[in-house]
């Protein structure tokens, strides 16, 4: 169904009839796509076919989805190793447009869209503003950053496909940001949840929140937690909603949330989703909590097959609230990499921030963790912003919340760790994607 002529678009998008197939409906559907796309990717990459012929595995060993784990995974090393045009599986000249990482730990990772891409792109991305409530009468100001980084163009098709007005401010220029949210009467913004928070307690400072339009923000890019959104929430007055995508795969739009909060839908026609345990690689039971692995099943520049995304996160089939019946994925612990194993214990940055914003009152919702090695142990050292006011109370009143931080955070971690509290705004802020630990570790 790529590639879908726009004046069709509206009307799938309100009846959405892919989201409420049975289980079985969908699987064959699913099987249809995927023995396509397993048979493409082997006859035009040279990357899949060698992995295949490695596995011992032809094309006509996939008939269906039950067989996918007969097929080799794909990692995001493997993207780089190919860059820039590797795992093209259509003539260039059949690509429209790149989107790509940042590179910051190598080279890019580089993503072919052809036209029909793009426009599956857009159809993904409305699909999950209408879960917001979102329709064509919305105004979305969209301060994801443009360029190669997927978020802005995201919500810009996405509200093109819509037919909804988008406001693509970009990135940056909080004030700007502030002015045209107002002037321009946006009733939704996209953005990063950190950038979200930012913006949402610099609107509040200004005085200006209830002269606002907003209903919904739609944010992603990054791991956040229930606690966080019901910050943003009862600053703004809004509901906000969890977004989820990734270049490799798509962009943002891959998945969401809706108005129940109970799990990201996925929008499984077009993307075929695994959770597995990271180690064994068999799959986990529904609810357990795992890697997540996505197959394209329509994309035609550049399919993945098994993509190792690792995120980690749990799944269910069961129908929803809202009456869809596609999977949902649980709100994510973390990923692989961003798990830090600290004296045998993983830790990661939401397990904190889901204890501080517990505490409430004095404590901040902004946070860094900071990992050293003394005498060859592991020391996590927490910089937490606290009111001002606390500095100038007596010390002991600082000292005594220090402890109870400490307190709540070995508990919720399971080991020691040394708490430093700062002073409001010592923390850097982001307008991306935020810097939650900083590991001086020589590992």
């Amino acid at each position: 169904m790529a590639g879908v002529a726009l004046e069709n678009w509206v009307e799938r998008i309100r009846d959405p009839k892919m989201e409420c197939m049975s289980r079985d409906e969908m699987a064959s559907l699913q099987s249809e796509r995927l023995v396509k796309v397993v048979k493409k990717v082997y006859e035009n990459v040279d990357f899949y076919r060698n992995k295949m012929k490695e596995l011992g595995v032809e094309p006509g060993d996939i008939r269906g989805v039950e067989d996918i784990g007969k097929l080799p995974f794909t990692t995001k090393e493997d993207l780089r190793d190919n860059y820039p045009f590797g795992l093209l599986a259509v003539p260039k000249r059949e690509v429209a447009r790149v989107q790509g990482t940042s590179g910051t730990t190598g080279k890019l990772t580089v993503v072919p869209y052809t036209q029909n891409d793009a426009d599956l792109w857009g159809e993904c991305v409305a699909r999950c503003l209408t879960m917001a409530g979102l329709t064509a009468d919305d105004i979305i100001h969209v301060c994801y950053g443009y360029g190669l980084f997927t978020g802005g163009l995201g919500l810009d098709y996405g509200a093109k496909a819509l037919g909804a007005m988008a406001i693509p401010m970009s990135s940056g220029n909080t004030k700007r940001q502030m002015m045209c949210m107002e002037d321009f009467g946006a009733t939704a913004f996209g953005c990063t949840p950190s950038y979200a928070l930012y913006l949402a307690e610099s609107l509040q400072e200004a005085g200006v929140v209830d002269r606002l339009k907003l209903k919904a923000g739609i944010h992603g890019a990054e791991p956040w937690t229930n606690e966080m959104r019901k910050k943003i929430e009862g600053i703004l007055h809004i509901n906000c909603f969890d977004i989820y995508g990734l270049c490799e795969i798509l962009g943002p739009g891959v998945a969401q949330d809706c108005i129940h909060h109970a799990g990201l839908h996925i929008h499984h026609d077009y993307f075929f989703p695994e959770v597995l345990d990271p180690a064994t690689h068999e799959p986990c039971a529904d609810g357990e909590t795992g890697e997540l692995v996505f197959t394209t099943l329509t994309k035609e520049a550049m399919p993945l097959i098994r993509y190792r995304t690792k995120d980690l996160t749990s799944i269910t089939y069961d129908k929803c609230e809202c009456g869809r019946t596609t999977p949902r994925i649980s709100k994510f612990t973390g990923r692989t990499d961003d798990m830090k194993v600290i004296r045998g214990v993983n830790v990661f940055p939401t397990q904190v921030e889901t204890a501080l914003l517990s505490l409430g009152g004095a404590v901040a919702n902004h946070y860094m963790l900071i990992v050293d090695r003394e005498n060859n142990l592991d020391v996590l050292t927490v910089m937490v912003e606290v009111d001002e006011s606390m500095f100038s109370d007596e010390i002991r009143k600082l000292d005594a919340l220090r402890d109870k931080i400490a307190a709540v955070l070995k508990q919720a971690l399971g080991i020691a760790v040394r708490v430093k509290l700062v002073e409001p705004k010592t923390i850097q802020r982001s307008e991306g994607k935020a810097i939650r630990v900083i590991d001086n570790r020589k590992l």
